[in-house]
């Protein structure tokens, strides 16, 4: 049975390269693409319960329980069943076939535990509440009454419907997201990720606060890749955050900065994770235009972690790393520079070469495989079986993530089967009784509360789908909103009291966890801040006249500098809580871009004033400081 589990892991990814290649439809093989979603899916559920136990655990351990293989072998069947039937059984809307509320059912039920036991509870409630809610939606009162749907019904329509669980979240996933984890994978497994940890140590070991600012770097080189704020976190952390403790680095702080850090991976083009990919698909624009949007506020975010941990390391008195641990610059980029390769193929690909996404994907993948296998780094070449543990590896990972996009499916379907999505924004728009802040405020605590130990694409679907419309029925341009809930979605990874990297990064750190929590609040202010720009200016999402966006982003930058100042309590010495707020006080003026409101051309103007009268004191103390 574990060698049948490894063999259907290599599998699973193989239909994904399949597909993305068109291979089936040159080989003479034409058949509706929900086919090929649910035979996907039926690899993936099956997969789910024979190497996924019931209980505590993500990694099974000692031989698959009976149970497991009976579920397994019945998601493979009915999941089967319903690709060969998806034709006919489509068609119907009334008076459908009772094999096929049965075969929905089952389905259904053992997606809910399969759903379970890769994300947890919370989640798998969400899912099943929507459907208790698509049942008694014709009760609800006022703006949120649904229609009425009956049981039979609502279990077809999700089963066989293609805008419900064979959707638009499953069809990304089994073709973009697993081509980019694909490429994820073989980054890892080349060494791509000592790689990026090596660079930042040269680029940034020599500087003070050196470590954390090599936790910076090499978290946004390797986040780009990843897609999980947690797996960011072990993969880079446990390097980063004990050189952080070892240089004087609190605990909880150097813990903090990692989960940031880590968090922010997410954020940042050319790979953003699994909710960029999504984001396109929901806005019907081509995923080039969202790494676009979000190039200025990703930078923002990490430019304002970056010159914290170094205010941070001066108020500390830190000093640079040993140089007997930085290791020399051209043994590392001699090296390590094949890694370059994929990145190229990557942003070439997509912003000039308007290929396909996933397609880019593969390539960048098989890139790094075949320079892997031809130099490897450190003198350690990838083996002809490390294609295959790449393949492996890829159908491991990408489980929880199919069963996240079919409970998406699930929410999506009982919208739209219901008719409650209209109702949702109607009642959201009336919360925040016609204020456009104060809904900004209502949807930034919805994706936090909903982000609490929930992955960040399961966030996003949910928000995309619920609050996403109400923001754009109040006039917020589409793609600004929903990169709002994007960013805040984000941001539940390090927001108490369950914040997954924080947490994560704490337990790595031997630090306090909500200590942790709330200190990565504390470092990652800006990304809390952002949002709200950007919603009412595009210029930071590098929309309108080239003056604008120069003035805004050169003036967000020196915002970034003066609030982290005033967060931190350093300039160039500590400072006292009557000059942290007036730094604060320009920093702010500063970040106001000037389409924001009328008169913020002369708030811009009077932080500039109060940012020179700053910088005039700041230098006029260090050069009494030199004096003496």
């Amino acid at each position: 049975m574990r060698t049948l589990v490894k063999v259907f892991s290599v599998i699973l990814p193989c239909g994904t390269i399949i597909e993305s290649a068109d291979l089936f439809r040159k080989a003479g093989f034409v058949f509706y693409p929900e086919q090929f979603f649910a035979a996907v899916f039926a690899l993936a559920g099956a997969l789910v319960y024979l190497a996924v136990p019931a209980g505590k655990g993500r990694e099974r351990e000692g031989p698959i329980p009976w149970y497991d293989i009976s579920a397994a072998v019945i998601n493979f069947v009915a999941w089967i069943y319903i690709a060969i039937n998806y034709p006919r059984f489509s068609e119907f809307s009334h008076g459908f076939p009772i094999s096929g509320v049965v075969v929905a059912f089952v389905v259904i039920l053992l997606l809910l535990e399969g759903l379970r036991r890769t994300s947890g509870m919370g989640i798998t409630l969400v899912a099943f509440g929507f459907i208790i809610l698509a049942l008694v939606s014709h009760l609800l009162p006022g703006t949120m009454t649904g229609r009425q749907v009956n049981l039979d019904r609502l279990l077809y329509y999700l089963t066989w419907d293609s805008t419900a669980i064979l959707g638009m979240p499953l069809k990304i996933i089994a073709t973009i997201v697993v081509s980019f984890m694909m490429f994820g994978e073989a980054l890892s497994l080349t060494g791509g990720a000592s790689f990026f940890t090596d660079f930042a140590m040269v680029a940034m070991g020599k500087y003070r606060g050196g470590p954390a600012k090599i936790s910076v770097v090499s978290s946004a080189l390797f986040g780009t890749i990843s897609g999980s704020a947690v797996a960011n976190v072990v993969a880079d952390g446990i390097v980063t955050i004990p050189l952080m403790k070892q240089s004087g680095y609190r605990p909880h702080v150097a813990a903090a900065i990692e989960a940031v850090a880590s968090t922010g991976g997410q954020l940042m083009p050319p790979v953003m994770g699994v909710a960029a990919f999504l984001m396109a698909e929901f806005l019907q624009i081509p995923y080039a235009e969202v790494c676009i949007a979000a190039i200025v506020p990703s930078l923002l975010y990490y430019g304002a972690l970056f010159i914290e941990a170094d205010l941070e390391a001066g108020r500390l008195g830190l000093s640079r790393i040993p140089k007997e641990k930085i290791p020399p610059t051209m043994p590392v980029l001699k090296n390590g520079w094949f890694f370059s390769a994929p990145f190229m193929v990557l942003i070439v690909g997509i912003f000039w070469l308007n290929y396909a996404v996933e397609a880019c994907a593969l390539y960048a993948a098989s890139i790094v495989v075949v320079l892997s296998l031809i130099f490897g780094y450190k003198g350690k070449r990838l083996p002809m079986k490390g294609i295959i543990e790449v393949l492996r590896a890829t159908g491991t990972r990408v489980l929880q993530i199919y069963m996240i996009g079919a409970a998406a499916g699930i929410v999506i379907g009982v919208l739209n089967i219901s008719g409650l999505g209209f109702g949702l924004t109607i009642s959201l728009i009336h919360a925040a009784g016609g204020s456009l802040i104060l809904l900004l405020v209502l949807a930034a605590a919805v994706c936090i509360i909903l982000g609490m130990g929930m992955p960040t694409g399961a966030v996003y679907i949910l928000v995309a789908t619920l609050v996403a419309p109400a923001l754009i029925q109040m006039k917020i341009a589409p793609m600004a909103a929903h990169l709002f809930l994007l960013f805040y979605g984000v941001l539940s990874a390090i927001t108490p009291p369950v914040a997954v990297a924080a947490f994560a990064a704490a337990a790595l750190g031997g630090a306090d966890p909500m200590r942790t929590g709330y200190a990565a609040m504390r470092f990652g202010w800006m990304a809390f801040v952002i949002p709200f720009l950007f919603v009412f200016s595009g210029t930071l999402l590098l929309r309108g006249s080239l003056f604008h966006i120069i003035i805004d982003v050169v003036t967000a930058v020196g915002g970034i500098w003066f609030v982290s100042a005033a967060v931190i309590g350093y300039t160039t010495r500590i400072i006292r809580m009557s000059y942290r707020a007036l730094c604060a006080l320009a920093g702010l003026a500063l970040l106001i871009p000037l389409g924001q409101f009328n008169e913020a051309r002369y708030v811009n103007i009077l932080g500039a004033c109060l940012a020179a009268v700053l910088l005039f004191i700041e230098f006029s103390a260090r050069k009494r400081a030199k004096v003496a």
